[in-house]
């Protein structure tokens, strides 16, 4: 079964209370909060609704809040793109 990652990109505030409606039944309250729903047609109007403040991908399973987490977490330490010439 595969399923909807729906991540919530704009902000809703100042959008009319029907909109911010869709968000609340897909279950977004806060911006770059990610939820999974199965691939249904209810869920994909839904997500039409909205299509201009959510980013959507197709996974095949589930992901734990802790890999959703994991999965935004950037490296530890830091990387020099270029060196600067010291004077």
């Amino acid at each position: 079964m595969s399923f909807f990652r729906i991540t919530l990109h704009r902000s809703a505030i100042g959008l009319p209370e029907r909109t911010r409606g869709v968000l609340a039944a897909l279950g977004l309250r806060k911006r770059m909060q990610t939820v999974f729903h199965p691939v249904e047609p209810q869920f994909a109007g839904m997500i039409f609704k909205v299509k201009e403040l959510v980013r959507v991908e197709q996974v095949q399973s589930r992901s734990s809040a802790a890999e959703v987490r994991r999965a935004r977490t950037p490296d530890a330490g830091f990387y020099v793109e270029k060196a600067v010439r010291r004077m």
